[in-house]
């Protein structure tokens, strides 16, 4: 199970990578908050189209936001991403930003909107390299 665990957050970050290397903000250093969920069985399509859109809004709301994306597993990863079905990365400049977002009132009200439907909750923090 760890050994799955690991590949799967290797081809997330390879991807995140990838994908943001012809970024121009996609500098090292950056603070990159990574949020994977995993949806409760009976979540409907229509709330999950929500929760992406509610996440989304978070770049206009919180200033201290300098990029962000998201994307579904694809089949591939089925397996390896033990239901997980949603990454969501969010970049800040520095530590601060991060801080700021946390408990920022946008950042809650999110939580409020998606907690009921999630039944897994991955999040992992880091400085890019």
């Amino acid at each position: 199970m760890l050994k799955a665990l690991l590949t799967t957050l290797f081809a997330l970050f390879a991807v995140s990578s990838f994908a943001q290397a012809d970024s121009p903000k996609a500098e090292a250093g950056h603070f990159r908050h990574v949020v994977m969920f995993k949806f409760k069985e009976g979540t409907s399509a229509e709330k999950v189209a929500e929760i992406e859109k509610h996440f989304g809004s978070l770049e206009e709301k919180i200033d201290t936001i300098v990029d962000y994306e998201w994307g579904h597993a694809i089949p591939e990863s089925r397996g390896l991403d033990q239901g997980f079905t949603h990454c969501f990365v969010v970049t800040f400049k520095d530590k601060a930003g991060l801080e700021v977002y946390a408990p920022h009132q946008a950042h809650q009200d999110f939580i409020a909107v998606f907690k009921p439907h999630v039944e897994k909750v991955f999040v992992l923090d880091y400085v890019s390299k």
